[in-house]
């Protein structure tokens, strides 16, 4: 007699995407090394493609298993809340290095910038420009979004799509914004340690911008295809929680990089 597990977990099947998103990392990071040192972007470009071709099929049989076969059961969605949350303070963490490396510089300058901040011959960004209109469409973003969520708990599909619409064009319009502000730069991430701390902080900043972007995109796209419930949204959930953790982090940016740091 066979012997049958019943239980409320998820026991994943076997899947080649974990080792294929592996080697794909690594031929990006590998390709970046390549294009710093060499100006060749070949290994960069195979990198990308082999990582996305990843992202689209794994990401196909989570919503697979979650929506058509049944898995994600109460207890596995519990499970996801808390991975989605530890990750989230891992980010977190991520950014309080980027912060604290700017106060550890911005505080106590030490006289080979100068003993001032910013350091001598560092031009700024005027806080009230770009970085504000950059603010205000992550605060309206952060609006929208929310409106979505309730739209969704109320199973009004129609202002849900319209209101997850007008995030991800928001959240376009920041990295369009961004991408503009950084080839008009006066300063570059080369230029001692305002230069590669504001660089860095921004840069990852706009990096998970674009990454809440794709994850919004992707809920666009899966409620087209109705696979979401005012009970079964977790994917949204979790999406929903991310781009809230990007509009903070912008706030603390602002107000420190540019505004105070200025």
């Amino acid at each position: 007699m066979k012997n049958f597990n019943y239980h409320p977990y998820h026991l994943v099947d076997y899947s080649p995407w974990p080792l294929t998103s592996a080697i794909g990392v690594l031929t990006l990071v590998t390709g970046m090394m390549k294009w710093f040192h060499n100006f060749n972007m070949n290994l960069l470009i195979l990198g990308y493609i082999i990582t996305i071709l990843t992202m689209i099929q794994w990401w196909r049989d989570i919503c697979r298993e979650g929506t058509y076969q049944g898995k994600h059961t109460i207890l596995v969605i519990k499970g996801l809340r808390w991975g989605m949350i530890l990750f989230i303070v891992s980010e977190i963490f991520f950014f309080v290095s980027f912060f604290w490396a700017f106060f550890h510089s911005s505080l106590s300058p030490n006289i080979e910038v100068g003993a001032m901040w910013p350091p001598m011959g560092i031009f700024p960004f005027n806080p009230f420009q770009i970085p504000l209109l950059n603010t205000i469409i992550l605060i309206s973003s952060g609006v929208t979004v929310t409106w979505t969520h309730h739209a969704l708990m109320e199973t009004n599909h129609t202002q849900m799509m319209q209101s997850l619409f007008l995030t991800i064009m928001l959240g376009i319009y920041f990295t369009i914004l961004q991408t503009y502000e950084y080839l008009e730069a006066p300063f570059s991430i080369a230029d001692g340690i305002y230069g590669s701390t504001f660089f860095m902080a921004t840069g990852f900043h706009g990096l998970h911008v674009i990454i809440g972007t794709i994850f919004l995109i992707v809920c666009f796209t899966r409620q087209l295809n109705k696979h979401f419930s005012n009970k079964h949204h977790f994917g949204f959930e979790a999406a929903a929680w991310y781009w809230h953790f990007v509009d903070v982090v912008w706030l603390f940016l602002y107000i420190s990089i540019y505004w105070w740091g200025n």
